[in-house]
């Protein structure tokens, strides 16, 4: 979604990415020029632009005013395959992460690469930020999800657990991080539910500390996101489910005693 919630952009293995109005689902725009899978797609804070990352080594930048079925920017990722990209602080510049476990943040207008980091051993399956954009935060199969300014790329905090992080989300109105993963699909059928580590898990953004766990997901979580309000947060799945969670009135009262 934008921030105003009135357009969904949507993006798939077709090559395509489209943008609907989310009111009746009416399709108002077709971005079409990479030649592979299309992984991950974000709009910047004013919903004038459009990135998407591909599988053909491609970053994209789309204007979403004109309309313009062309990019007006591809940034070539020929070293390692973009997997999660996201618009930084007033659409300046994107950070983007890739196969390899780096991350690159290039400008905008010229593509050029500004800052480096390099924190994760293994790939980055997911990235989102904070609300306000200072900060995102990082979901790799290196079993960490890792929180970064979203300027400098300075490393701030690391979450641990023992199995791929595929998706993580920081929540909007509390210092608190949710996290998805498991195993992967192919052995999700030779493990129980418990084995696979298949629950959602809550950390505390400050203190890296993990505070609770929601069952649900008979495999593995593939993508989580908290609603913009705060109170409730979903999650996807390889089980072909998507669980909305509303959070009790005790939840906002917690605090984690350091």
């Amino acid at each position: 979604y934008n921030r105003e919630g009135d357009l969904l952009f949507s993006v798939a293995k077709d090559t395509v990415a489209n943008v609907w109005y989310s009111v009746n689902g009416e399709r108002l725009g077709t971005y079409n020029g990479h030649t592979g899978a299309v992984w991950c797609v974000d709009c910047d804070w004013d919903t004038k632009h459009v990135l998407t990352g591909s599988a053909d080594n491609s970053c994209r930048l789309w204007d979403c005013e004109t309309g313009d079925n062309q990019p007006y920017l591809s940034v070539p990722c020929s070293d390692s395959k973009i997997t999660s990209a996201v618009w930084g602080p007033l659409g300046e510049f994107v950070n983007a992460g890739h196969e390899n476990g780096e991350i690159n943040q290039f400008s905008a207008k010229s593509g050029e690469i500004l800052k480096k980091a390099k924190e994760h051993t293994k790939q980055i399956n997911d990235i989102q930020t904070s609300l306000d954009l200072t900060m995102f935060i990082t979901a790799s199969k290196d079993n960490t999800a890792k929180l970064f300014d979203s300027s400098s790329l300075d490393h701030i905090k690391t979450f641990k657990t023992e199995r791929p992080v595929n998706s993580a989300a920081i929540s909007p109105i509390m210092d608190h991080v949710v996290m998805g993963g498991g195993q992967e699909a192919m052995e999700v059928t030779t493990t129980s539910t418990r084995i696979g580590k298949f629950e959602a898990r809550f950390f505390h953004a400050a203190y890296e500390e993990e505070f609770g766990r929601v069952k649900g997901h008979f495999g593995p979580i593939n993508c989580v996101a908290f609603h913009p309000d705060g109170k409730s947060y979903s999650s996807g799945g390889e089980d072909g489910y998507v669980r909305i969670h509303y959070f009790d009135p005790q939840y906002f009262d917690f605090e984690l005693e350091a």
